[in-house]
């Protein structure tokens, strides 16, 4: 048995979307992503609904960015009620990753998207991709995220 402190790194960040949580609460979902996210096609994803909902398991296959080989995703709570997803990617050797994002309303109908990614290394690739997992990185991948959302949000299409 192995046991060893964990290599781990959490960052976060608020995004400010143009619309209200009940309008972007439903594109923090694995089908619906693919409509404003470039690059953003799981491979498989398990779901009683056909969108994200609790208990919702998706794949994304390598060349997804930020994917070096497939990504396990599991949603362990989906709260339409609070706004507040939250799930966890395991990428077998190389990391786990926690990812919670809760919604609050903003003046002039407005969200701000609280998100957290905490990764743990559990692989000599997980570990060197802690070192990459920098603020200004994730800081970098947030803004690059909020701008494809608020295009979408803005005109219905995916940011090119």
């Amino acid at each position: 048995m192995l046991i060893s402190k964990p290599n781990r790194k959490k960052h976060g960040y608020t995004q400010h979307l143009n619309a209200p949580p009940d309008k972007v609460f439903p594109l923090l979902c694995p089908v619906l992503e693919a409509e404003w996210a470039p690059g953003w096609m799981p491979e498989s994803v398990y779901t009683e609904s056909g969108v994200c909902e609790q208990e919702c398991i998706f794949i994304t296959p390598p060349g997804i960015p930020s994917e070096v080989e497939n990504a396990i995703w599991i949603v362990s709570n989906h709260d339409l009620k609070n706004w507040i997803v939250e799930m966890y990617k395991v990428v077998p050797h190389h990391s786990i990753s926690k990812l919670v994002i809760s919604l609050s309303g903003e003046h002039n109908n407005r969200t701000a998207a609280h998100i957290s990614y905490e990764i743990t290394a559990i692989g000599m690739a997980g570990n060197e991709f802690l070192e990459e997992f920098t603020k200004d990185w994730y800081e970098k991948f947030m803004s690059d995220w909020e701008n494809a959302m608020n295009h979408y949000l803005d005109t219905g299409k995916m940011i090119a």
